[in-house]
């Protein structure tokens, strides 16, 4: 890396003026506290002053990229404690991560991306994917910690995901706003307005009436909000279909089981089974339930690539708990960065500082 480049990086990291402040000079290293094995509690017995966390967040790359060999971008939202400003993905994240990824070297052409995230719009997620599929040979993911929902789908158009034990990924059923301003899955919806249909066919089929309470429920359900369920559900799956048929299983070519080769049709059939079945609320129950690697193998036939079968696992260790460090004692919202960029979003609301 071209010390130029590292200067860009530095002008970056100025955005406005509730920016973090950084000082130039790091006397005191949060990495250099951890003890393998239990990184984030070995730090709370120390009270650390001046501190540069942008030197560290790129010492902790250079652990990854050690590993790896590729470049790597974080695109980090704190999902340890409640801000005052969105760290779901959003619009506003579109023109930071354009210019994470211009910055990088021209002649790139694999990446990793360290990815957490509690979800968003998934329409900027279409927007992150085609900045990176059309310039980058391979783009694989990093999932520290959880990457749900839109990150879920984020996370299903890279080549490779690699997790630790600890982290997961979620449901990708689109969330409907209400007249209230409260969320709902989009497939618990869809599953109501079936599970009164089933019940009014019997009752009418028994030679009753159906239920009061039943039909009572469905008139208070607003038309627009099935029709908003039934096409977000299938945008979903789409995107999901796509990205796993044209990346993750471009290599994919022979059966495990019986290495007998992979047919185009297996491929596309594989990538929808696994699109509905992630956005199917009757098998998780919960939009945010927390699919495990395990769980993606075992109930999805999605491979994960397991962190410390690639020695990627104390580095991976150490870069979430330098993060969570940070969420928890800075106003740190959300962080793009690179060694060539950085731009971080504060929680306005706070007072809060890093030193």
């Amino acid at each position: 890396m071209s010390k130029g480049g590292r200067n860009r990086g530095q002008k970056n990291f100025i955005p406005n003026q509730k920016q973090i402040i950084v000082n130039p000079v790091a006397k005191q290293s949060v990495l250099d506290k951890m003890i393998d094995g239990r990184e984030f509690e070995s730090l709370l017995s120390h009270r650390f002053t001046n501190v540069n966390i942008l030197d560290e967040i790129r010492r902790s790359i250079a652990e990854i990229k050690a590993v790896r060999g590729n470049e790597v971008v974080c695109y980090v939202a704190n999902v340890v404690k409640q801000t005052k400003v969105s760290v779901s993905i959003d619009y506003q994240d579109d023109l930071p991560f354009t210019e994470l990824i211009n910055t990088l070297p021209t002649n790139t052409k694999e990446l990793d991306v360290i990815l957490v995230s509690p979800g968003g719009l998934s329409n900027q997620v279409v927007k992150f994917v085609s900045k990176l599929r059309p310039r980058f040979e391979r783009v694989n993911f990093i999932l520290l910690n959880m990457a749900m929902s839109a990150g879920t789908i984020f996370a299903l158009s890279g080549d490779e995901i690699i997790m630790t034990h600890s982290a997961n990924i979620g449901p990708i059923d689109p969330q409907i706003r209400k007249p209230d301003g409260q969320f709902v899955p989009a497939q618990s919806i869809l599953n109501l307005v079936e599970e009164i249909k089933e019940r009014g066919d019997k009752a009418i089929k028994a030679g009753t009436n159906p239920n009061w309470t039943d039909l009572t429920l469905l008139k208070n359900i607003d038309p627009k909000e099935i029709g908003y369920a039934i096409s977000g559900t299938k945008y979903s799956e789409k995107l999901v279909e796509d990205y796993l048929y044209n990346y993750k299983f471009k290599t994919w070519t022979k059966h495990s089981s019986n290495g007998n080769t992979v047919t185009d049709e297996e491929k596309r059939k594989r990538s929808k089974d696994i699109a509905k079945l992630l956005a199917n609320h009757s098998e998780w129950n919960n939009h945010g339930h927390a699919i495990t690697r395990e769980d993606a193998w075992d109930v999805c036939q999605l491979k994960i690539t397991h962190a410390e079968s690639i020695g990627l696992d104390k580095s991976m260790r150490r870069m979430w708990a330098l993060f969570y460090w940070a969420f928890e004692n800075t106003s740190m919202a959300k962080i793009f960065v690179s060694d060539y960029y950085c731009l971080i979003r504060n929680d306005i609301q706070t007072n809060n500082t890093a030193k």
